[in-house]
């Protein structure tokens, strides 16, 4: 029995990751991860640049130069010009941008000179800092020393005070992650759970259409049958994750070659304002704990879509029937996205404890301190006791379906076989 579940495991297991369209997936599938993690490369071997400034020039007729740049310096390229207004219009290029400063009642007035309209953020931004000028040359002219407008302008030291003894500044940390790292990886899930239900749902019609299906139950049990495509289909995806990964890896490889800025030098400018060891020793336990629910939610996933395919005799019936379960995934992922809205709901809590829902909503109501362990793993053995009780009673369903080829009346057949649950 050992032999012919091996047989079948490795036989399903081959058909899909020798097949030309799998392949053929898995290669545009890297040529795209590693296209968007060097976005900003391509970009600019095609004459575009994420960190070219913009230029802007400045006609100075008040002494403000030296205040506006230290003001534009981080967000444009900014140099003094002693060029006037018409020369300098002549040349002007599409990035570029000309500020004149002259004197009024007013203490100073500025003109911008663009070819075409500015982005708002970048208005927003000259606006500020040539407002800002004005307030410098008003103080000077009101002969406030250099030493008060160096203090009136320099930055404030925020210190942080936490009301509750419990909160620390990885909280904060941890609501980034929420909002930016978070779903990047949930999202992958989604996806490889909704691609697992529609291999299984997939493979087994297939067998049913080629009446295959009478061959293979002839020599071997439906238990047997059912727990190769369980166990096929998750090294599959289990498989197709790791690869996602890979190809990750090569794209940050290949970053690391192509620029200067690696992603780890990133990544460390926003972290050292945070206390890395108490960060490690949050998700020390988290990164195991969503393990093992994403690996229960996959497991459960593929004994619930094998069931309903049993009921299935073409992949149109199937995907009528896999309907709630992509509405039930789509409801957990945009749950866990949106965690932080629900601070404090019983009602978010209750649903962590949900089977399938919860291998993304508990991960992501325990980083943000909504929940705790103990409702973790509270989440993990109710997972584990949904697919004990869909395998008890989903392979009563399974033997009737496997070799009923009628397409009508697919929930009755279902309530049917679990009435005669005294059969098996």
């Amino acid at each position: 029995m050992k032999n012919k579940l091996n047989f079948l495991i490795k036989n399903s297991f081959n058909r899909k990751v020798k097949s030309k369209w799998f392949i053929l997936a898995n290669v545009i599938l890297a040529i795209v991860l590693v296209c968007i993690i060097n976005l900003d490369t391509i970009v600019k071997k095609f004459g575009g640049d994420f960190n070219e400034k913009n230029k802007i020039y400045v006609i100075d007729n008040v002494n403000g130069y030296e205040t506006l740049k230290q003001g534009l310096k981080e967000e444009f390229k900014v140099s003094k010009s002693n060029k006037s207004k018409k020369e300098l219009k002549k040349k002007l290029k599409q990035n570029e941008y000309i500020i004149i400063l002259d004197e009024s009642d007013n203490y100073m007035d500025a003109t911008i000179v663009s070819n075409g309209y500015l982005d708002t953020l970048e208005y927003q931004y000259i606006f500020s800092a040539i407002n800002n000028t004005k307030v410098t040359i008003a103080m000077q002219k009101s002969n406030i020393k250099p030493e008060v407008l160096n203090k009136i302008y320099s930055n404030v030291e925020i210190k942080r005070e936490y009301l509750d003894k419990e909160k620390k500044s990885v909280d904060e940390m941890q609501t980034i992650i929420m909002t930016t790292v978070f779903p990047i990886i949930i999202l992958p899930f989604f996806m490889l759970s909704i691609f697992l239900i529609q291999s299984i749902g997939s493979e087994i019609n297939d067998e049913k259409t080629t009446k295959g299906m009478e061959i293979i139950i002839s020599n071997v049990s439906y238990k047997v049958h059912f727990a190769s495509k369980v166990i096929a289909n998750n090294l599959f995806i289990l498989l197709q994750g790791f690869l996602i990964l890979l190809y990750g890896g090569i794209g940050v490889l290949v970053r690391s070659f192509v620029t200067t800025t690696s992603i780890s030098s990133q990544i460390s400018g926003v972290l050292k304002s945070f206390n890395l060891s108490d960060l490690l020793n949050q998700f020390g336990y988290i990164i195991p704990i969503t393990l093992i629910l994403l690996i229960l939610s996959l497991i459960g996933y593929s004994i619930l879509a094998g069931i309903l395919a049993s009921m299935t005799t073409n992949q149109e019936d199937f995907n009528h029937l896999q309907t709630p379960i992509i509405i039930i995934s789509l409801i957990g992922y945009y749950l866990a996205i949106m965690a932080g809205v629900f601070k404090g709901s019983i009602l978010i809590r209750v649903l962590s404890y949900f089977p399938f829902i919860s291998a993304i909503l508990s991960p992501s109501l325990l980083i943000i301190g909504q929940i705790t362990i103990l409702d973790v793993i509270i989440s993990i053995v109710i997972m584990i006791l949904t697919i004990l009780l869909m395998v008890k009673y989903g392979l009563r369903i399974y033997k009737e379906g496997i070799l009923n080829y009628t397409s009508k009346d697919l929930w009755k057949k279902m309530f049917k076989a679990l009435k005669n649950w005294k059969k098996y």
